[in-house]
């Protein structure tokens, strides 16, 4: 209802701005609307804010932990590698040893030729460097 029919007695004012008071209410109407789905929208906006802020922080603590797996993985895979060329190592000189003992130079210059006068020096410094790099 119009506050202006209360207080003006004059049927003519009354008639005239009753029309312009209920647009008024239907305006604060709509305003007060406006503002509660504005309220409403603010809250659901800080939920999702929050929602950001954890998905960030779950992102960064992910990247981390997945840098942190892999340099594991990749230092995993150098010590396999290292172990693999290890064995390896371990083979050729358990081959060439075994070469040597059985009467074959291993050395550089004569290699695969019988040994007929003793011990080669050059086989020998040749095994002693490999078995040095072994350990």
């Amino acid at each position: 209802m119009c506050p202006l029919r209360n207080l003006n007695p004059k049927k003519s004012y009354v008639e005239k701005n009753e029309g312009e008071c209920l647009d008024k209410q239907a305006i604060f109407k709509k305003v007060t609307q406006v503002e509660e789905q504005i309220s409403e929208l603010y809250q659901e906006l800080g939920g999702l804010k929050e929602q950001i802020v954890e998905l960030i922080e779950e992102n960064t603590r992910l990247t981390l932990e997945n840098k942190r797996l892999n340099q594991l993985v990749d230092h995993a895979a150098e010590e396999k590698k290292k172990d693999e060329k290890s064995e390896e190592h371990g083979k050729e000189h358990h081959h060439l040893f075994r070469l040597y003992d059985e009467g074959f130079h291993i050395c550089n210059i004569h290699f695969g030729r019988l040994r007929t006068e003793g011990d080669c020096l050059f086989c020998l410094s040749f095994l002693d460097k490999s078995s040095r790099e072994e350990s």
